[in-house]
């Protein structure tokens, strides 16, 4: 897993390398049948992926997206009006049965089907009319590092070709702040001795980075076996802070931009219950995360649009940090197996 964690900066730049020559091509294909609604299908990591992209599709696009139920098709046989849909598959393997029966049926119900997945020979890409390739190599580890932060890469691919305005060549930049981000390791890895006895935790993200909050939350939960709730700030201040008390773990995803007020104010409150929390934050952010009880602060600037890649990183170090202070192997975790078949 660790290995794996710092691959991601060679693994994205081949990303790209692989997905930008062919943009202006795949966009041109999405505009001559341009979507009116966006369908995510995805499961697990994945899930979590697409999550991120339902953000970021709606924000730079203002095109309305769907995270897809693959039950509706799989156990309840239900017949879906995709027509002016552009349908995403996401899954690592390409593998995924329920997911690719969504895919399958989109494409057989009108809808433009693309694959974001980890293997070019696999079911997923040949079930779709546009494969999006993260290059990330084999992964080895049960948990998923590397391919999520392709698949998020990617999905800035996706939301350029709708439409978006963000500069697409901007996306050079991430590999040098994962890397940024890998710079924490040593400093996470000392801090993760504080917490060798946690089996609890609430981790909390909005907007942008509410995706991270339940990929972090699953990092923890697969690797070190640690219950952990996941909740977008707001989501988070309408009961669940009820379970909050001295010294209760809290991880806050805590970027500049429209979330940093409400994060703020959020802070501020578990501040005042005494809760123990850590902050992931940069330096355009680091007032904010100076309310924390401890920081994994990332040593750049970054846009918030930009974050969640380079965020996740220090979340993934305290993970698999966090399972070897357990005495557990975070590359095989108990029952786990690397793919998950569902229907």
């Amino acid at each position: 897993m660790l290995d794996e964690i710092r691959q991601q900066p060679a693994a994205l730049v081949k990303t790209l390398d692989e997905a930008l020559p062919r943009l202006a091509q795949f966009r041109a294909a999405i505009a001559a049948r341009q979507p009116r609604l966006v369908v995510l299908a995805a499961r697990g990591t994945s899930d979590n992926a697409a999550q991120f992209g339902r953000y970021l599709i709606e924000i730079s696009t203002g095109i309305p997206v769907s995270l897809a139920a693959p039950s509706v098709h799989t156990l309840y046989g239900a017949k879906v009006d995709y027509r002016d849909a552009l349908v995403v598959g996401v899954s690592q393997s390409g593998e995924s049965t329920d997911t690719n029966i969504v895919l399958e049926r989109a494409r057989e119900a009108g809808a433009v089907t693309v694959a974001i997945t980890n293997e070019e020979n696999s079911t997923m890409a040949g079930l779709a009319d546009h494969v999006l390739l993260v290059r990330a190599g084999r992964e080895l580890s049960v948990a998923a590092t590397k391919t999520y932060t392709g698949q998020l890469l990617l999905m800035y691919v996706v939301a350029h070709a709708l439409g978006a305005s963000f500069d697409v060549d901007t996306l050079r930049t991430i590999p040098a702040l994962v890397e940024a981000a890998l710079s924490t390791q040593e400093w996470v890895f000392d801090m993760a001795g504080r917490y060798r006895f946690m089996n609890h935790a609430v981790v909390v993200g909005r907007g942008l980075n509410y995706a991270n909050a339940f990929e972090f939350a699953l990092k923890m939960m697969e690797t070190s076996y640690v219950v952990a709730e996941r909740f977008s700030s707001a989501d988070f201040l309408h009961g669940p802070i009820a379970m909050v008390g001295r010294d209760f773990p809290a991880f806050v995803f805590a970027p500049s931009g429209p979330t940093s007020g409400p994060i703020r104010e959020m802070l501020e409150k578990l501040a005042g219950l005494g809760a123990e929390t850590v902050a992931i934050a940069d330096l355009s952010s680091r007032e904010t995360a100076k309310l924390a009880s401890r920081a994994m602060v990332i040593p750049a600037k970054i846009t918030e649009i930009y974050t969640p890649i380079p965020y996740i990183v220090p979340a993934q170090l305290f993970a698999a940090a966090l399972a070897v202070e357990k005495n557990l192997n975070p590359d095989q975790p108990r029952t786990l197996t690397k793919v998950t078949q569902t229907l």
